[in-house]
């Protein structure tokens, strides 16, 4: 089994990019590595073998992961191969069964993680025989589970395994990863400050729209994968900020399955473009309120180093 708890142990600051489809490209996963945590392309449901080979062009030869989509990988196989070679030293194989593409990933020299969101989730991928866990809770922003929060699962994880547990959902200051660090998680798995940054693949109206928004202002909905006839797996939401469509919609989906129409699909996806943000999906967790600022990848990385100060004040506890 490759060493995975090796390669996050090296890390400077024990913070993992997600590989979020639509922000994290080369450039951003480059930052994040620079700047002393592990940075990961994120591969879509849509994206082609040459946007893949781009982004992983831009990491500029830096230490970098590759994250992709199970379900998706059938219609598209070619792009786990574009993905490794750039020789990832992490692959996440989430969102499905990510036994077909073990085998490959392992061969390449890359450890394979999977992101989960349930206990049940959590043991068949250790079954499948994953190097480590991402534990995403129902506040991680992007697609995921929406049935447990972080730090419920994280515990019950921690109990059914030694092998590396990361951590997302919410995690998104120093003192958020002291905690997940304390209770036993090998690094965490962040997300939504790295959108927001300045390296990220999202539009600047995206970015503001982060920074802007506070804790209770995001839903988790199948809504927006509905409207845009995207066939992501009905157990897979996704956490993106409040707005006009997911106030009309994200809690009557059934509705919205029956009335969804080309015009309303077109519109949507057309809104992504024009980051008409009463319309498109800005995915992002609850950690959009701790996000407060604009900042780069390397003043995230910055901002997460003083967790020691917070696991040393927690020592008090022991005297």
């Amino acid at each position: 089994m490759t060493d995975l708890a090796g390669i996050l142990a090296d890390l400077r600051i024990p913070v993992v990019g997600a590989p979020m489809a639509g922000a994290a490209g080369g450039r951003l996963a480059a930052a994040i590595t620079a700047g002393g945590g592990l940075g990961l392309i994120g591969v879509g449901n849509v994206a082609t073998v040459d946007q893949v080979r781009e982004q992983c062009g831009l990491a500029d030869g830096q230490r970098v992961g590759i994250g992709l989509m199970c379900w998706s990988l059938p219609q598209n196989p070619a792009l786990l191969d574009a993905a490794l070679e750039v020789r990832p030293v992490v692959v996440s194989l989430s969102f499905g069964d990510p036994r077909p593409y073990l085998p490959k990933v392992h061969d390449a020299g890359a450890a394979v993680i999977a992101q989960v969101g349930t206990r049940a989730e959590a043991l068949d991928a250790l079954d499948a025989g994953v190097d480590g866990l991402v534990v995403r809770g129902a506040e991680g922003g992007g697609h995921g589970r929406g049935v447990v929060s972080t730090l419920p699962l994280l515990q019950q994880v921690l109990d059914l395994t030694d092998r590396p547990v990361l951590v997302g959902g919410g995690v998104g200051t120093a003192r958020g990863l002291a905690a997940v660090l304390a209770a036993g998680a090998a690094a965490a798995w962040v997300g939504t400050p790295f959108a927001a940054s300045a390296e990220s693949l999202f539009r600047p109206e995206l970015k503001e729209a982060v920074v802007a928004a506070d804790t209770d202002q995001t839903v988790y909905t199948r809504a927006f994968d509905i409207a845009q006839r995207f066939d992501w797996p009905e157990i897979y939401g996704g956490r993106a900020l409040a707005n006009d469509f997911s106030d009309q919609w994200a809690e009557r989906t059934d509705a919205l399955e029956a009335a969804v129409t080309d015009e309303l699909t077109a519109q949507i996806k057309q809104a992504r473009v024009d980051a008409d943000l009463s319309l498109a999906p800005v995915y992002a967790g609850e950690s959009a309120g701790l996000v407060d600022r604009p900042r780069t990848a390397a003043e995230v990385l910055d901002d997460f180093a003083s967790f020691r100060d917070h696991l040393r004040a927690a020592q008090r506890w022991l005297d």
